[in-house]
């Protein structure tokens, strides 16, 4: 089937995949930054591409990790998907957290321009415990808010998406919209995400 793919952006996001994931945390943005014509991969942290979710739905992949040309220099954001299990294995995948450390290093102070991170639901406890949150605000799933605070970081618990220089978090499934939505306005600008708004029929 021919893509409707129409590019509209040189930026590029991966957004990772751990069997466990909750899989809308991951599709809703993936679809959303489709729409805005931002180019992103779903990159399984695994050798197998097709993925099993927290809710026995399968996802194939458009990669790995382990593809012999896979590199985290080629994507300007990455994504962190929740879920659990999904969580934990993200935590234990050192290439996944290493790249994570240094993106957030290198996009420090640029904001929407540079490297950025995002992650959604538990995922931003992640961050926390690698020590990205420190002095910052994010916003998590209400059941992990509190390791944010327990490794400095200010939560804005009625939020649904914060982002602070160039680390942006989100609380949920029910908040993988307004993250998606947050993420084009980033990449490539806010009349692109008020289009997808409209697109998606955003009412509130």
């Amino acid at each position: 089937m021919e893509s409707k793919f129409k590019k509209a952006s040189d930026r590029r996001v991966a957004i990772f995949f751990a069997e466990g994931l909750e899989e809308v945390e991951a599709l809703s943005p993936a679809d959303i930054l489709f729409r805005a014509g931002i180019p992103r991969d779903l990159v399984a942290i695994t050798p197998e591409r097709l993925v099993q979710t927290s809710h026995d739905v399968y996802v194939r992949c458009d990669r790995t990790i382990c593809d012999e040309d896979f590199s985290f220099d080629d994507y300007d954001l990455l994504f962190l998907p929740g879920g659990m299990p999904g969580t934990l294995n993200l935590k234990a995948c050192e290439p996944l957290t290493e790249a994570v450390k240094r993106f957030a290093a290198e996009g420090a102070g640029t904001g929407a321009e540079g490297k950025q991170v995002a992650a959604i639901c538990a995922a931003p406890s992640i961050l926390a415990e690698l020590g990205l949150l420190e002095g910052r605000h994010a916003t998590a799933n209400p059941n992990f808010q509190h390791v944010l605070v327990e490794h400095g970081a200010t939560v804005e618990a009625a939020s649904p998406v914060v982002e602070d220089d160039n680390i942006v978090t989100s609380q949920g499934m029910g908040t993988s919209v307004d993250l998606g939505l947050a993420l084009v306005r980033r990449l490539l600008g806010e009349e692109a995400a008020a289009r997808v708004r409209e697109g998606i029929v955003v009412l509130h």
